[in-house]
């Protein structure tokens, strides 16, 4: 299998939409609604993210029935990476709109559509992913914890680890086992569950990173209902399921716009001598390439396919690009990195604590290389 990056035919009206998303967040960074900074998209706001929904940048693309625009992917892409570029905190809606409501949509119950999607698009209803666990990081084939059937829905058992926000928000897609582990098909008897985090039995606790920062979390479920109206797509249907949300998850341009903001400030002070200039224009020209890939991506998804390989490639490129970024950035800066005073140094040092990170969230580089091998037939 080749890979592909076509050129996506380009809806008219991204100028338009561009234009629009960038006076909604020049006028709330002007009222003080929000201050540039990087790795934004993990910045859990709930006020901003109620600011978005009202002025409609949430669930562009879904259905007019669950409070959609049914806009086009490509005009749902811009907005995204101005909203990046802007380093507005989009964190506490971001998975939500991002995959787990195009999930819904693409595998749901009527019930569960109805229940949730109106809510995800008002900027109130938050999502968070529950793939890993304690002994399943990468290796999503070897999750332990059970769904078990029972009348009328099924019952929940076992630990999910390292998801994002996953202690205020409302609900997780969770990835269980729902048939015994067979290592001839470890792929097989996965399911997926829509997970209300009010139900009774799941216990919740913030995991504190080095920076003091606490977006993830580790679940527990003891005995918890969840109803037949809950599960995406059919029992053991579930590896397919999770395969297809990550295309969306390791595309987008969170991928390679997470230290942006700390890129265009470093352009403001740095002296301009010709070295200076080289290495910031290798970085934009980095991201130039990156962006054209992603957006083919997102041309395909909008044509129905999953490029699980070519996002595989895009993400393992960006994380390379967005840990590299801080690091010329700091040999670049006469002051260094510093923790403080709202400036570039604040920023610089946001950028290089949040780095060492970028190679995990989504799949570590060994897990990501291995599927490109795979797609092109190399092992």
């Amino acid at each position: 299998m080749p890979l592909s990056f076509p050129v996506p035919d380009l809806p008219p009206g991204l100028d338009t939409v561009r234009r629009e998303v960038r006076a909604f967040l020049d006028g709330a960074r002007k009222a003080g609604q929000f201050r540039p900074r990087v790795n934004s998209w993990l910045a859990y706001d709930p006020a901003f993210s109620r600011l978005c929904g009202e002025a409609g940048w949430i669930g562009m693309t879904w259905p007019k029935a669950y409070g959609g625009q049914e806009r086009s992917a490509l005009e749902r892409y811009v907005v995204t990476e101005e909203m990046l570029a802007a380093g507005s905190p989009v964190g506490a809606h971001w998975i939500a709109d991002r995959q787990s409501g195009p999930q819904i949509i693409r595998h749901g119950t009527d019930a569960v559509r109805r229940e949730i999607l109106p809510g995800i698009v008002k900027g109130e209803i938050y999502f968070g992913i529950g793939m890993s666990e304690p002994n399943a990081g990468s290796d999503l084939a070897a999750v332990a914890s059970t769904g078990t059937k029972v009348e009328g829905g099924w019952k929940l058992n076992g630990r999910k680890i390292w998801t994002t926000n996953g202690w205020r928000v409302q609900y997780v897609i969770g990835l269980f086992r729902t048939a015994p582990r067979d290592e001839k098909a470890r792929h097989a008897g996965l399911t997926q569950f829509v997970i209300d985090l009010s139900t009774s039995g799941i216990e919740r606790r913030p995991i504190e990173d080095l920076t003091g920062a606490k977006d993830f979390s580790e679940m527990t479920f003891d005995d918890v209902f969840i109803p037949d109206s809950h599960v995406l797509g059919k029992p053991g249907q579930g590896w397919e399921l999770v395969t297809g949300e990550l295309a969306f998850e390791r595309s987008g341009p969170e991928r390679f716009l997470s230290v942006f903001p700390a890129l265009a400030a470093a352009t403001s002070v740095t002296d301009g001598d010709r070295s200076d200039s080289r290495e910031i224009g290798r970085l934009v020209a980095h991201i130039g390439a990156l962006r054209a890939m992603s957006l083919s991506v997102a041309g395909e998804l909008q044509a129905g396919r999953l490029p699980n390989v070519e996002a595989a490639l895009v993400k393992d490129l960006g994380n390379a690009h967005e840990q590299e970024t801080p690091e010329v950035l700091r040999k670049l800066s006469a002051g260094g990195p510093m923790l403080g005073d709202y400036g570039y140094e604040h920023i610089l040092a946001e950028a290089m604590m949040a780095a060492p990170s970028f190679s995990l969230r989504g799949g570590t580089p060994e897990v990501l290389r291995g599927i490109i091998a795979r797609g092109l037939g190399l092992r």
